[in-house]
C-alpha cells in the first residue's frame, strides 16, 4: 500500500471518527448525563467545603464541554484504527476493505476500551479521591497498553499456529493464551477503585453502563462508516456512465 493510499485513507479515517463522535455525543448526551448528575448531586451533599464558585457552568460542560471531548476522542482514535486499518489489511486473512475495517473496530473496541474496564472501571466525574486521579489514570492506561500489546501478541501467536494447527484451533489457543495473560495482568496490577461509601449503586451502575455504550456506539459506527469510505478508495466501482456508454 503506498502512502498516498495510506494517506487518504488517514484522512477518511479521521472523518469517520467525526461522524461516529456525533453519533456518540449524542448516546451520551442523552443516557450518560443523568447518572452523572446524581454523582455531582452526590458529591455536594457529602463535601465539607462550600462557597466554590463554578469556572464552567454545569450546562456547558453537559453540551459544548462534552462534545468537544467526544469530537476530538472520534478524531484520535478514526486515525490511529485507519493506520491500523493499513497494517491489517491483507495480514489477519483474506477479507475484503469492510471486514477489516469491521474487525478493526471490534478489536479497538474490546482491546482499547472493554478489556481494561473490567479491571478499573469507568466512575463519573464527580466520585473518588482527586488527590488519587494521577495513579488511576497512569494504571488504566497501562491496562490499556498491556491489553493492546497481548493482543497483538495473540494476532501474531495464532498466525504462527495455522499452518501446523490450523485456523480453527490456532485462533482457540491464542485466545486462550490471551485470557490467561490478562487474568494474570489484573492479578499483579493494584486495584484502582475509589468509589466512596454511601454512592448510590444505581447511579454507579447507569454509569459504567453508559459509558461502555457511548465506546460501543462510537466503535460501531466508526466500523461501518470507514468500511464504506475504505472500500469506496481500495475497491472502486466502475462508473455507471461509462457502462452505459460501453453499451451503446
Amino acid at each position: 500500500m503506498n502512502s498516498v493510499t495510506v494517506r487518504t485513507l488517514l484522512v477518511r479515517g479521521m472523518l469517520a471518527g467525526v461522524a461516529a463522535g456525533v453519533l456518540a455525543f449524542v448516546f451520551a448526551y442523552l443516557v450518560g448525563e443523568g447518572p452523572v448528575d446524581a454523582a455531582i448531586a452526590f458529591e455536594e451533599t457529602n463535601s465539607h467545603e462550600h462557597g466554590g464558585e463554578e469556572l464552567v457552568s454545569r450546562s456547558l460542560q453537559s453540551t459544548a464541554g462534552l462534545a468537544t471531548g467526544v469530537l476530538v476522542f472520534g478524531i484520535a482514535i478514526g486515525g490511529v484504527a485507519a493506520l491500523a486499518f493499513c497494517f491489517a489489511l491483507g495480514r489477519i486473512g483474506r477479507f475484503g476493505a469492510r471486514a477489516t475495517a469491521g474487525l478493526t473496530a471490534l478489536a479497538g473496541f474490546l482491546l482499547a476500551y472493554l478489556v481494561p474496564i473490567l479491571k478499573y472501571p469507568a466512575n463519573p466525574p464527580a466520585v473518588g479521591n482527586p488527590d488519587t486521579i494521577g495513579k488511576r489514570t497512569i494504571l488504566f492506561v497501562l491496562m490499556i497498553a498491556l491489553s493492546v500489546l497481548l493482543g497483538i501478541a495473540a494476532i501474531l501467536l495464532g498466525r504462527r499456529l495455522a499452518p501446523a494447527w490450523g485456523n480453527w484451533n490456532a485462533s482457540i489457543a491464542a485466545g486462550v493464551a490471551f485470557v490467561a495473560a490478562i487474568a494474570v495482568a489484573m492479578v499483579v496490577l493494584p486495584n484502582g477503585d475509589n468509589t466512596p461509601k454511601g454512592f448510590p449503586a444505581t447511579a454507579l451502575w447507569e454509569f459504567r453502563l453508559a459509558s461502555i455504550g457511548v465506546q460501543a456506539v462510537l466503535w460501531a459506527a466508526f466500523g461501518l462508516l470507514f468500511g464504506f469510505l475504505s472500500e469506496r478508495v481500495l475497491e472502486p466501482q466502475p462508473a455507471r456512465g461509462r457502462i452505459s456508454t460501453l453499451a451503446l
